[in-house]
C-alpha cells in the first residue's frame, strides 16, 4: 500500500504540472480560478479535466489551475475554506450546505445521473447479498460527508436500516478503494467508474446491490433523473466574480458540445495518461458506459434538483427539518449565455 501510495503522490505532481497553467500566476489578460476537483480520475468530472486539455478553459478567457481531492467533501472544504474558488463536484453539496447557514450555488451541470454503485468486497460475495446485510459492516466512501456517503445512507434508510449501525469509511475514488475492497478493508464500497470497472474486470463474480449509471437504473433508484456532477461556489464568489463564472460556464459548454460530436475513443485519446491508467481498453469500456451520464447542455433540469432534494431530505435530518429554495441553489444564467454564443442553445 505504502508503494502504492507513493505512486499516486507522484502521479498528482505529474497531472498538476500538466493541467495547471501558469502555477499561481495568471496568464497576461486572464482571471486565474482554482478549482477543486473531488477525484480527478472519477468519470464524473472527466468534462472539468477534459476542458483543460482541449484548451477550453484558455478559449473562454480564463486562467484554471486544477487542485486534486479524494473526495468531493474534501474538495468543498478547500472552497469554504479560501484554498479554492470553486469546486468541481456533485451539486447536492449545494442543497446539502444550507442548513449549516452556507450558500453555494451550481454554475453548470455536466452530469444528468449520480454514476455511483454500491458494490460487495470480492471477498464478501457470499455473505453480503442485499443491502439489509450491511447492517454492522464497513462500507467505504469516497470520504465521509461526500455524495457517496449521502448515496449510503439514502439507501440504507430506504431499506429501514438506522446509517449510524454501518461503519463509514473513507477510500477514495481511484485504486485506494480498488484496494480496499479486494484486501477486504471495507465489506462493500459506494464506488464510481473507472474504479468499478477495473473491480469488475478482475472480479467477473464481483456483486452489485445498486447501480445508478443509466437512466434507467437511475430512474428506478429515485424516481428521476440526478443532476450530479457539475462546478459550484459560494454565491458570495459568483457575485464578485462574474466574469470568471461566464468563462467557466462557456468551457464546460465548449467541452460537453465537443464530446456530442466525438467517440469514447477519441476523448480517451485527449485524456492525460495518468487518469487513464496502465489499462486503456478498461478506461475506453467504462468511459463507452458513462457517455449517456454526460449532459449535452450544461443546464440544470428544476425536476431533476427536486430529486436531488428528495433524496437528501431521505438520508440528511438537517435537510428534511430545512425549508430549501432549490432557486438559490443553482444558476442557468451563465450557460444559457454561453448557449447563445456558441450557437448551442437547446
Amino acid at each position: 500500500m505504502k508503494k502504492w501510495q507513493a505512486a499516486t503522490r507522484l502521479i498528482m505532481v505529474a497531472l498538476a504540472a500538466l493541467l495547471t497553467s501558469g502555477g499561481a500566476q495568471s496568464k497576461e489578460g486572464q482571471p486565474h480560478v482554482k478549482v477543486a476537483v473531488g477525484g480527478a480520475s472519477s468519470l464524473s468530472y472527466l468534462p472539468t479535466m477534459l476542458a483543460a486539455t482541449l484548451g477550453a478553459y484558455d478559449e473562454a478567457g480564463v486562467d484554471v489551475e486544477i487542485i486534486d481531492f479524494k473526495g468531493g467533501s474534501v474538495a468543498l472544504t478547500s472552497v469554504l475554506g479560501g484554498s479554492a474558488d470553486v469546486v468541481s463536484g456533485f451539486y447536492d453539496h449545494c442543497i446539502d450546505i444550507v442548513p449549516k447557514g452556507k450558500q453555494l450555488v451550481s454554475l453548470v451541470v455536466f452530469d444528468r445521473f449520480l454514476g455511483i454503485v454500491l458494490t460487495v468486497s470480492p471477498t464478501q460475495t457470499a455473505a453480503i447479498t442485499s443491502i439489509k446485510d450491511l447492517a454492522g459492516k464497513k462500507v467505504g466512501v469516497s470520504a465521509p460527508g461526500s455524495s457517496t456517503d449521502f448515496f449510503l445512507k439514502f439507501l440504507l434508510r430506504s431499506n429501514g436500516m438506522d446509517p449510524d449501525k454501518t461503519a463509514v469509511i473513507g477510500v477514495g475514488l481511484d485504486a485506494t478503494a480498488v484496494a480496499a475492497m479486494e484486501q477486504g478493508s471495507v465489506d462493500a464500497a459506494s464506488m464510481v467508474d473507472p474504479a468499478l470497472t477495473q473491480l469488475q474486470a478482475r472480479h467477473k463474480d464481483l456483486r452489485i446491490l445498486t447501480d445508478t449509471r443509466t437512466r434507467e437504473d437511475t430512474m428506478k433508484a429515485f424516481g428521476g433523473e440526478y443532476p450530479s456532477g457539475s462546478l459550484y461556489a459560494q454565491d458570495s464568489w459568483i457575485k464578485a466574480h462574474p466574469r470568471e463564472a461566464q468563462s467557466l460556464a462557456e468551457a464546460i459548454v465548449r467541452t460537453l458540445k465537443w464530446m456530442k460530436g466525438h467517440s469514447a475513443e477519441e476523448i480517451t485519446a485527449k485524456m492525460p495518461p495518468q487518469l487513464v491508467g496502465e489499462n486503456r481498453d478498461l478506461y475506453l469500456a467504462a468511459l463507452k458506459a458513462t457517455l449517456p451520464m454526460y449532459s449535452e447542455t450544461g443546464l440544470m433540469d428544476q425536476k431533476g434538483s427536486e430529486v436531488v432534494l428528495k433524496v437528501l431530505s431521505q438520508s440528511l435530518p438537517d435537510v428534511a427539518a430545512a425549508h430549501i429554495d432549490l432557486a438559490t441553489t443553482y444558476t442557468n444564467e451563465y450557460v444559457s449565455k454561453a448557449l447563445a454564443k456558441l450557437g448551442a442553445a437547446p
